[in-house]
């Protein structure tokens, strides 16, 4: 049955990854008007925008949730576009600024633990960090539950050389990889569980984060690189590496975790569009909230 749906779907997913970028973005015009009139999640965006920025009034924020569907729109046929892209494509639409001083850390063979959010076009940025750095990247990620989805989504994501890892094979995978010079990146604003999170103070609300990152990155004394994706215009974005942590295991417990989110938040309110305001990101509720 896993096969049905994406037979199904899977023409038109080639189809728009053929098209030009002037086609693409006129077809993402057409698809806004669609995803907003349908009310595609824009309670939980409107929620989400209204606790993480309570000093704007009702107008701001509606305006806020226009532009982020305009831009969900743009991020979902640019994913799509990934299927067909050249290296040249993705090269000059996501910009990769390279630092000297991750050309000496990989100089001195040491690897890696990236952290980044949902935050511009995440998926280019994968594919303009393996094109541009000497670093093997590793992304860890969740895999779909169908098989075929899966199978094309691998394939995309590792058409320009980076690899992806299932996130309960994390460990493994970096210890069987420990004598190679690596950069392993973690998406790291999604909700926690209880049992695998610290609790922070993010966008003015109490929000799990995720642990893992830190408890690696402390394990092995990874230095912490923190992507900043910025968007420049449509369909052009730049990825800047920044040194966030160099001596993990000298960390206090939270530091790594604490500068990830404030440095995530800071990008946020400097252009609150380009975040994925659409996924139930205060889903869990902290352990000693009332009710629990």
């Amino acid at each position: 049955m896993d096969a049905i749906p994406f037979y199904l779907v899977y023409p038109f997913f080639y189809l728009i990854a053929s098209l030009p970028f002037s086609a693409l973005y006129k077809l993402s015009d057409i698809l806004y008007y669609f995803f907003w009139v349908s009310g595609y999640r824009r309670k939980v965006v409107l929620e989400n925008l209204t606790n993480s920025f309570p000093g704007k009034s009702k107008k701001e924020i509606e305006a806020l949730c226009k532009g982020y569907f305009r831009y969900l729109c743009d991020l979902t046929l640019e994913t799509i576009k990934t299927m067909r892209m050249t290296e040249q494509e993705a090269k000059e639409r996501c910009i990769y600024s390279q630092p000297a001083w991750l050309n000496k850390m990989f100089a001195e063979k040491k690897s890696i633990i990236i952290v980044m959010g949902h935050y511009g076009n995440w998926e280019w940025a994968g594919p303009s960090f393996t094109l541009n750095s000497n670093y093997q990247l590793v992304v860890i990620y969740r895999p779909l539950s169908n098989p075929y989805f899966e199978k094309m989504l691998t394939a995309t994501r590792t058409k320009f050389g980076t690899r992806i890892i299932p996130v309960n094979l994390t460990l493994r995978d970096m210890v069987a990889n420990r004598k190679n010079v690596t950069a392993t990146a973690f998406i790291a604003d999604q909700a926690a569980t209880n049992a695998n999170s610290y609790w922070t103070t993010f966008l003015n609300q109490k929000t799990s984060v995720f642990n893992g990152p830190e408890k690696l990155a402390v394990k092995f004394n990874y230095p912490v690189v923190y992507i900043n994706i910025r968007r420049i215009r449509r369909g052009y974005y730049e990825v800047i590496p920044e040194l966030m942590i160099e001596n993990p295991v000298a960390s206090a417990e939270g530091e790594i975790l604490e500068a990830f989110t404030k440095r995530l938040e800071k990008e946020i309110i400097n252009d609150p569009i380009v975040w994925l305001w659409s996924h139930r990101r205060w889903k869990i509720v902290p352990p000693n909230s009332p009710g629990l």
